[in-house]
């Protein structure tokens, strides 16, 4: 099956790969993310209410610093 590209050509139904590099290319200008601003950290006296189990407890006690 062929199909008729943005610039004319004709390509087949599944692009090569050099041709999806061209259209991410031409594309990219188009993706661009505006910055975000980072979170304001929450002071911890916000923090409240969270209970961990006796078992999760055990289970990070036991492991080695970098985990196991």
């Amino acid at each position: 099956m062929e199909t008729k590209m943005s610039s004319g050509a004709v390509g087949t139904a599944d692009p090569s790969l050099e041709e999806l590099r061209g259209d991410c290319a031409r594309m990219a200008p188009h993706w661009a993310v505006p910055a975000k601003a980072a979170p304001a950290p929450v002071p911890p006296s916000l923090i409240h209410g969270v209970t961990v189990p006796p078992a999760s407890v055990r289970l990070i006690a036991d492991m080695s610093e970098y985990g196991d």
